[in-house]
């Protein structure tokens, strides 16, 4: 879904958080800033950027630390407001934006966003089933080798569904879901990913439940 925003939309620099279109996020936002970004996003078009923390964001934390400037759209779908006056929300992946620099830095930032075209592709195209079925194999047979949960990928998904799901769920590490994230065929996006599942079904059962960094 390709949306334009109307004007600056709010940045959530999160570390280790790469979302992708078309897939669901939770977040517990405890920060004042973004405690504050929440409620004045609500109040407009309720959306708002995910984008991922560099490397060495520590230093800078509360400040402003730099972040990739290839991100997420994403929408508020649910909102909890709680006694602690912090917020569980639940948001949507739309689009890939390009950032462009901050025009607001306090007490959250924004910035206007342009929308990463992805390349056409047609959900009949043979090339686009065949992969599709190659990628719900190896995700099945890999969840299976570690015990994992398939909620979220099964056989009724569109294409780009299952690619972004399996994006969103294999465990992977920052600098490789944002390689995946930067891809703008998404059946090369789908051909990565199931790469990477395949070369951990290649390994010993121990070696896959111990490898791979953080996921979401």
């Amino acid at each position: 879904m390709q949306i334009v925003p109307k004007q600056a939309v709010p940045i959530f620099p999160l570390p280790g958080v790469v979302l992708f279109p078309r897939t669901m996020l939770p977040l517990h936002v405890f920060e004042l800033r973004y405690r504050t970004m929440v409620r004045e996003a609500l109040s407009g078009e309720r959306l708002l950027v995910l984008a991922l923390l560099k490397p060495g964001w520590e230093r800078d934390y509360h400040g402003s630390p730099e972040f990739f400037p290839l991100g997420c759209l994403a929408r508020f779908e649910q909102v909890e407001w709680l006694p602690n006056d912090c917020y569980d929300i639940r948001v949507s992946g739309l689009c890939r934006v390009e950032i462009d620099r901050p025009v607001r830095e306090y007490p959250y930032r924004a910035a206007r966003v342009r929308p990463r075209l992805q390349e056409p592709f047609g959900e009949d195209d043979p090339l686009i089933v065949l992969e599709r079925r190659a990628l719900l194999d190896a995700f099945a047979r890999l969840t299976r080798l570690v015990g994992g949960a398939t909620e979220g990928i099964h056989e009724k998904l569109a294409f780009e569904d299952a690619v972004n799901a399996a994006c969103m769920t294999v465990a992977l590490d920052d600098p490789t879901r944002m390689a995946l994230l930067d891809f703008d065929s998404l059946i090369e996006r789908s051909r990565r990913v199931r790469e990477l599942m395949e070369a951990r079904l290649r390994r010993k059962p121990s070696a896959a439940r111990g490898e791979g960094g953080e996921a979401n």
